[in-house]
């Protein structure tokens, strides 16, 4: 398989990639406290980037390596501080050299760090292997091809294995001259406490209503309902993106409108409801099913426990979770089927349980509860 062909693992469907991405939303703290950093001359040789999943983290990691490539060693963050003109942006011009560069896959400064792929298997590896990381060890032994800085992206950091995350940590332990890792992390708790210790984190926050209709515009996605988006997608530009493609809204809504029927379960909806996640070719669509339904298990439990669940996601909802979830008992009955039936899932997707059956299961299972709580 070509290099153009080779599908890549840090891309959402449907969404720039995080290089081409022109412009973050919602994290003007992150980019400020890095700045700041720079500004100051105590630039860290690793950043650890977190947050949820889809809020930014890959595309501030690439702006930081842009501006780093793109700034003149002697405009700040070097050992004696910052130059009056400083930049107060990571902006870069598209027309500079290192964008233009980092656009085509052809910065030499830069290396990557993410699952490669399996030619034997013909699909991505599963993991980040210690053989990605031994590349990058050659990349670090080279000299940078001007002199000037270099940059590192690993992307998640999550995803490396036992000896790819021992390998990595002994570069951060000793790092070459000029060069700064950005490691981005969905679940910072996964990654060895030496290396997370060897890194300064910079937090990325759930995107803000407004922030997320910007995004998904500026990506060529939108929404004509973007506050039931910003609820399902809490906060993350990636999921609501993902949602917009799949017609999220709509099946979350059709959800709302089969569970309206409880205790007397619609049967033919929910058949059709099952179904629609049995078709060939299907698997993204099971997916988002699986987790809207997660989700409104999640939401059930949330409007038991608090007496509300926060904003209305799809018509009808508010009223049909104070009805299934009147006290905190409730909320603690549908709590526990959350976690049963989120479990029965994993398992029925492990062994290829055929999809309809799984979903339709779980819409039984749901009913089954409804009906033991009118009682």
């Amino acid at each position: 398989m070509t290099d153009d062909a080779i599908p890549e693992p840090d891309r959402v469907e449907g969404a720039p990639h995080p290089r081409d991405t022109v412009r973050l939303f919602g994290q003007e703290a992150a980019e400020m406290t890095f700045l700041d950093a720079y500004a100051a001359g105590r630039l860290h040789h690793a950043w650890l980037l977190t947050g949820p999943l889809g809020v930014g983290k890959a595309t501030l990691a690439w702006r930081i390596a842009r501006f780093l490539l793109a700034t003149p060693e002697d405009g700040g963050g070097g050992l004696f501080g910052g130059a009056p003109d400083t930049p107060d942006t990571l902006d870069i011009d598209p027309a500079h050299g290192v964008a233009r560069r980092l656009h085509a896959g052809s910065e030499g400064r830069l290396f990557v760090l993410r699952r490669a792929w399996d030619e034997d298997k013909r699909r991505l590896k599963t993991v980040i292997t210690v053989d990605e990381v031994r590349r990058l060890a050659g990349f670090l032994h080279l000299s940078a091809p001007d002199g000037g800085r270099r940059a590192v992206i690993v992307d998640p950091a999550d995803e490396m294995n036992t000896a790819a995350a021992n390998a990595l940590l002994k570069m951060l332990e000793e790092p070459p001259p000029g060069v700064t890792f950005l490691l981005v992390s969905h679940q910072p708790s996964r990654l060895l406490p030496t290396i997370r210790s060897r890194c300064r984190e910079l937090r990325l926050s759930p995107v803000s209503p407004a922030d997320l209709s910007a995004a998904i515009a500026a990506a060529g996605a939108s929404s004509e309902d973007g506050a039931g988006l910003a609820v399902l997608a809490g906060g993350s530009v990636g999921e609501a993106i993902r949602l917009v493609n799949l017609d999220g809204l709509q099946t979350y809504a059709a959800i709302v409108a089969l569970f309206a029927t409880l205790p007397r379960l619609d049967r033919p909806a929910a058949i059709r409801l099952a179904e629609s996640a049995a078709q060939r070719g299907a698997e993204e669509r099971l997916d988002l099913l699986l987790a809207l339904m997660d989700l409104f298990l999640a939401r059930l439990a949330r409007a038991g426990a608090l007496g509300h669940a926060g904003a209305e996601a799809a018509p009808g909802e508010a009223a049909l979770l104070a009805r299934l979830a009147p006290d905190a008992a409730a909320g603690r009955r549908w709590a526990g089927l959350q976690h049963g039936l989120g479990a029965r899932a994993r398992h029925g997707r492990a062994v290829n349980l055929d999809p309809a059956a799984l979903v339709l299961d779980m819409v039984l299972k749901i009913d089954e509860a409804a009906r033991e709580g009118a009682l």
